[in-house]
């Protein structure tokens, strides 16, 4: 009789101490690191950042700059469910969705219809995405010290400043996309924590088939992220250009996690296990775009809302003309951003937005300027392209995922504007990019501060890099307070002004 031979079991990989310990390495977050005080930290951070924000919220006074269509939008959606022009007495016809004037119009319920009302939201969105970057940059580097850096940066930094004391759109959609980051990289946590479990309770990856692989679980931060996509796309259409960033870095992140862990085909078993779960975001995020736009649906008095009995194929109309719009915004301005190269202009600070602008006596001498000026603190923009060109090539040079993250969602903030070099566009379309940017300056320095994998960590390297981070941070703080009197539009000496025009009539 013929005996058919049977393979053994494969041994569990906990079998192998030195192997889990690999593993575990591999697997365990970098949060892990922190101490106990990285919260408290974080919040002192916030706590700067908000005194800032907040402080004489109210000045300058009047509607600055875009103040005069978002502030009014936003009071028309509280009180009619849709944008209104008074001055003709017909539905308002916008161009962007609506949840960035809900959220405006929620400061003006809250403080009335006035400055520090209309801006009471960007001040209070500003200062918790401080506090959600400082978490995010202590998680991702496993540093309380580059954490804390990060949030100061954010915090010291002339655009988000003024735009978290002006009621503009842009802000709002930095925050979301920045806190759909954040979930992604809770979502990385969780998941590969999930495979430590299992392989710590003697489960082996090595096979195919459901018993070697961890316990079913919804990853709920996923689906968060995916809903914050969802409000981000509700401030503006330039979101769209993170979607597909977002599901790469989940496919990425869930193959390094299955490679990490000894899965032995890690690739065709991430698509066979998150691929419903990728696609389920697509709802989720279409669902909550569509949410925001409620007020228009459930009342008859929005712009196009009786093109059509339907309400769904007015809805698509609408959209349909505000696309025709911005693909034929060509009209020039005195601030806009140069043609094909905006972007690169972005990030040398080539063309600052002017908010606000007085010469009316006040500051003691004959001669004064009062001026808002939207402008990053020069030190830190001037230290982007460096920036993401070391992280370029650390990234590649250690293999390390957090480069190719930044990278990422800096290519999908800024490469899209690339291709509308006929678009009329402004400087604080780069926003959504500041906060990768910032973070691409202290992935370099913590690269400098660290030896590369598997070499011992050498002190004097950590003591010299300690002594760079901190001179930068610090000088960056100085910058801004050279720039905070033409950040919040105080009345100074028109000479004094003049000395902040580092670029002369391109500030100007």
């Amino acid at each position: 009789m013929t005996q058919t031979a049977t393979a053994p079991p494969q041994a569990p990989i906990t079998s192998e101490p030195h192997v889990l310990n690999v593993v575990r390495r591999r697997l365990l977050p970098l949060e892990q690191r922190l101490n106990p005080y990285a919260w408290l930290a974080a919040l002192a951070v916030t706590f700067l950042a908000g005194v800032l924000r907040l402080y004489n919220l109210a000045k300058p006074p009047g509607k600055i700059f875009d103040e005069t269509y978002y502030a009014t939008d936003a009071h028309w959606l509280w009180e009619k469910g849709f944008e209104w022009d008074e001055k003709n007495g017909t539905a308002g016809y916008v161009v962007h969705p609506p949840l960035g004037k809900w959220i405006i119009g929620l400061g003006e319920q809250v403080l009335g219809y006035n400055e520090a009302g209309w801006r009471l939201s960007a001040a209070v969105f500003g200062t918790i995405s401080v506090l959600m970057f400082t978490r995010i940059a202590m998680r991702m580097f496993g540093s309380v010290v580059l954490g804390c850096a990060a949030g100061l940066l954010m915090a010291f930094d002339g655009m988000h400043f003024v735009l978290s004391r002006t009621a503009l759109l842009d802000l709002f959609l930095m925050f979301f996309v920045l806190a759909a980051f954040g979930a992604l990289v809770l979502d990385r946590d969780q998941r590969r924590l999930r495979w430590l479990r299992f392989i710590e309770g003697g489960g082996n990856p090595h096979g195919r088939g459901r018993d070697n692989r961890p316990p079913f679980a919804v990853p709920w931060w996923r689906l968060a992220a995916a809903a914050l996509l969802g409000c981000a796309l509700a401030v503006k259409w330039s979101a769209l250009a993170f979607l597909p960033v977002v599901v790469l870095l989940v496919i990425w992140w869930e193959v390094g996690a299955r490679r990490s862990a000894g899965v032995r085909h890690p690739i065709i078993d991430t698509i066979l296990d998150e691929g419903l779960w990728i696609l389920a975001c697509i709802p989720i995020v279409l669902g909550v775009y569509l949410a925001t736009w409620s007020g228009w649906i459930f009342t008859d008095g929005g712009y196009y809302r009786t093109w059509s009995p339907n309400w769904f194929s007015s809805l698509l109309h609408y959209h349909q003309e505000a696309l025709n719009f911005h693909e034929g915004l060509s009209s020039e301005h005195t601030y806009q951003s140069e043609g094909a190269w905006a972007p690169i202009q972005w990030l040398l600070l080539g063309r600052p937005v002017a908010f606000y602008w007085s010469g009316d006596p006040g500051c003691g001498v004959d001669q004064c300027a009062a001026e808002v000026l939207l402008l990053g603190t020069p030190l830190l923009w001037w230290s982007f392209l460096p920036a993401l060109g070391a992280t370029l090539w650390f990234g590649i040079a250690r293999r390390d995922w957090r480069a190719g993250a930044i990278l990422a969602m800096t290519a999908a903030a800024l490469i899209p504007w690339f291709f509308f070099p006929h678009r009329t566009m402004f400087y604080f379309y780069a926003m959504p990019a500041e906060p990768f940017l910032i973070l691409a300056v202290v992935f370099v320095f913590g690269a400098i501060l660290t030896s590369p994998p598997g070499l011992p960590q050498d002190e004097n390297r950590q003591l010299i890099g300690s002594i760079a981070l901190g001179a930068y941070v610090l000088l960056v703080v100085i910058m801004f307070a050279f720039f905070y009197p033409i950040y919040t539009g105080q009345s100074i000496p028109y000479v004094d002004w003049q000395h902040r025009m580092f670029l002369g009539n391109r500030w100007i």
